[in-house]
């Protein structure tokens, strides 16, 4: 990690900030190791004999270890440890720039004569006060938890959530899982409420994705509507079918799911949610074919699993329908998609595709997606010239003056962003009328082409009119500069990075010597 700051503590550069950080990052360090040892100890070799509070008869040994010590620790006893804390800290000059400051308190332990020796010790010292403050929460946690630093979850027995645990439902590998904590508060009413709302929806997910797999094996014979002259037969599946369907028949559709809501599977307070006693008609077990049991539980749990499925797989079925006409469509069907406009346009590479995960040509705006592709082409030439500019002056300058009314040499021009103030005023004049001249009279838009395929444009490697007639050669040539305008327009971002933090594009992070972190 080197020196690791993510929040940016440090980033104002204040050294004495840093030092008193460090300082207070020694003592947390400190106090964790020696609370860490004070958690392991007792378990590994054992307590002192004797008594704790002889006036109280409290023998070390009726002290439990952990947080449970708080409450049985006399107060005498914690006014000596208060004591003991104010001496360590105040026994000592630790004021900046004193050797204590930096943790070296001349306690040959931690410190030795040799510096290089010295500094290991107290490096290895702040490594292991990080570990045990890591260490010494993470045993707050289970101890407060469990009643103890290596407790498991079967001890944490005040949990809201164990009063679910044995309820229908509770599955492994998860058992009770309820991630977004909707249960958090051990309801119980609550939760049998949301336990009858998650199987009505299930069941009725179950008939809905059975009603898309059904018709397309069988549909009934005869009409839907007589009347109308509608057959079975001519009902298409799935979300195109609400609009076949005459208001009569959902009428009858919507009768039925209340008839059921209301009449049959009517809930009884004495038995677990969706166990109804008139309810074996949908294969869940009712009070006479079978007894409550582990055979009624099985039921009842395999019917809040495929209920769950279900709700899955409609909701994919309903999305795959809506976009492809069909629940097991593939993509090739959606053809109103507003992306598929652009499928065969340049710059369409595998393994993307039409690749636009911001959504900015979800409207289909065919001269929207024109002017971004121009910008786009436009970025990318001047990335690539850019990305050359940085390259070529290392390896070769021009010979002569930049300048001979400054005595300017090509040779004296750094390179990279150094030479923004070193090139004179009248050379940023020439740069900017010469990408004027390109822009306005050289690489001049037709409209009858795509997109970056000017006529005159050979000159920059793109196929002219007269050099390459319109197909696959010139298309592969366009598609390639639009692929290395997007890699410069990368290369480019870094370069100015790393020349910005080192003095050079190629700079390394040794050369970095302003940043406030070093």
């Amino acid at each position: 990690m080197g020196f690791w700051d993510p929040a940016g503590f440090t980033f104002d550069g204040s050294v004495e900030n840093f030092a008193r950080r460090r300082q207070t990052e020694l003592k947390h360090g400190r106090v964790s190791m020696l609370a860490t040892m004070g958690y392991i100890t007792p378990e590994v070799s054992g307590k002192f004999p004797g008594y704790l509070s002889p006036s109280s008869e409290l023998k070390f040994a009726d002290i439990p270890n952990g947080l449970g010590a708080i409450s049985k620790v006399p107060a005498a006893g914690w006014a000596q440890i208060v004591a003991y804390a104010a001496f360590c800290e105040l026994s000592q000059n630790q004021s900046a720039g004193t050797p204590a400051a930096k943790g070296d308190f001349g306690w040959k332990v931690l410190t030795a004569s040799d510096p290089t020796e010295r500094q290991k010790k107290l490096a290895a010292e702040i490594a292991n006060g990080r570990l045990a403050m890591v260490a010494i929460i993470g045993m707050f946690f289970q101890d407060g938890l469990t009643g103890s630093a290596w407790g498991d979850w079967a001890l944490y027995t005040d949990s809201p959530l164990r009063a679910f645990e044995s309820e229908l439902g509770a599955m492994a590998p998860f058992g009770f899982w309820d991630p977004a904590g909707m249960c958090a508060d051990g309801d119980v009413e609550s939760f049998k409420r949301r336990r009858a709302t998650e199987l009505k929806h299930g069941r009725l997910a179950m008939f809905a994705c059975l009603g898309y797999i059904v018709p397309e094996f069988y549909k009934w014979p005869g009409y839907c509507s007589e009347s109308k002259g509608l057959p079975f037969q001519e009902i298409p599946n799935g979300l195109a079918a609400v609009s076949k369907v005459p208001g009569a028949g959902w009428v009858q559709v919507f009768l039925f799911c209340g008839t059921v809501e209301k009449a049959v599977l009517v809930h009884d307070p004495t038995r677990a949610p969706g166990d109804f006693a008139n309810g074996g008609v949908l294969g869940v077990p009712n009070g006479s074919a079978m007894p409550a049991g582990e055979g009624r539980n099985r039921k009842l749990i395999s019917e809040i699993a495929n209920g769950r499925l279900a709700m899955m797989a409609i909701i994919g079925m309903l999305f795959q329908d809506g976009l492809t006409g069909s629940a097991w469509g593939d993509w090739a069907l959606y053809t109103d998609s507003p992306l598929r406009a652009f499928e065969s346009e340049l710059g369409a590479m595998a393994p993307f595709g039409f690749w636009d995960p911001a959504g900015m040509c979800a409207d289909g705006d065919v001269e929207s997606f024109k002017r971004r592709r121009a910008t786009e082409l436009k970025h990318g030439r001047l990335a690539m010239f850019a990305c050359l500019g940085y390259i070529v002056p290392e390896f070769y300058k021009w010979p002569g003056y930049c300048s001979e009314s400054k005595g300017l040499l090509f040779q004296d021009i750094p390179n990279g962003l150094a030479a923004v103030s070193k090139v004179p005023g009248a050379g940023w004049v020439q740069v900017f009328l010469f990408c004027g001249t390109v822009e306005k009279a050289v690489l001049v838009h037709d409209p009858t082409r795509a997109p970056g395929d000017f006529a005159n444009g050979g000159v920059l490697g793109v196929p002219n009119g007269s050099a390459m007639p319109a197909g696959e050669g010139r298309n592969r040539k366009l598609t390639s500069e639009i692929a290395n305008g997007r890699l410069a327009m990368m290369a480019i971002i870094g370069m100015f990075f790393q020349d910005g933090l080192t003095g050079s594009a190629w700079g390394d992070w040794a050369s970095y010597t302003d940043s406030p972190l070093r």
